[in-house]
């Protein structure tokens, strides 16, 4: 396979050494990435991207001092200095379901469980460096659960209004979307093509201000566009 365009620049970050080692030659085995920099908790992790600039982090979530979840706030969250900052992949486990949305609050563009085989990993960093969400609907159920626990952002029997400029057909996309369906699973809902659903996702991200389609889950549920139903891990649309 012939790479034309520069590697993929990540970064590794993770309190334990055989997870940074073993993830560091994985990646480095492969001609279209290259690990610029490892770090092993927090603090370090933000200081080692601002000097690296990578386009893609694996970041731990427990680990000593800033956990992965701040790191990524301040990489990412609300710092108007780093309008271009990398793409965060969270490394996690099943015990971690729990900070499933805190972290995509925070501007992770999805996760990655530690046990992943080699091809998934590198399919991983790959999907996340081009700009897309690794959200697979398992994640996405413990999402919809996440948000079955929060208030209901309207009052009972108030349908919310479209989500911003959205038009109808965007927001029909964008439900999908919260369904944690993928674009071709979206084409064949909608019976569109598959570039046709890449259009209007592209512009339901530029119209809402949202940096990928992690984000766009997040907006439909807080919006109150999408009501998770507690308890079955599914969701319904209003209005």
């Amino acid at each position: 396979m012939n790479f034309t365009t520069p590697p993929i620049r990540v970064v590794i970050a993770d309190d334990h050494l055989v997870v940074r080692t073993g993830f560091g030659a994985l990646l480095d085995s492969q001609p279209d990435f290259t690990v610029v920099g490892t770090a092993s908790d927090g603090t370090e992790a933000v200081r080692v991207c601002r000097e690296t600039r990578p386009d893609v982090v694996l970041m731990d979530i427990r680990m000593p001092g800033l956990d992965g979840i701040e790191a990524t706030r301040r990489l990412l969250g609300t710092a108007p200095e780093q309008p271009d900052g990398p793409r965060v992949l969270i490394l996690t486990t099943f015990d971690l379901d729990e900070y499933v949305h805190d972290a995509l609050r925070a501007g992770a563009s999805g996760f990655l469980l530690k046990e992943v085989t080699a091809e998934r990993l590198f399919d991983a960093v790959r999907v996340v460096a081009a700009g897309d969400a690794l959200l697979a609907p398992g994640i996405t159920r413990r999402l919809i659960s996440e948000f079955a626990r929060l208030p209901a952002p309207a009052a009972a029997g108030t349908p919310p209004a479209r989500p911003g400029p959205l038009t109808a057909r965007e927001t029909e996309v964008l439900l999908l979307v919260a369904e944690g369906l993928s674009n071709p699973e979206i084409a064949a809902r909608l019976v569109v093509g598959e570039e046709t659903v890449k259009t209007h996702v592209s512009r339901i991200l530029a119209k809402l201000g949202l940096r990928d389609r992690t984000q766009a889950v997040i907006a439909a549920y807080e919006s109150g566009l999408v009501i998770p139903r507690a308890g079955d891990g599914k969701a319904g649309s209003q209005g």
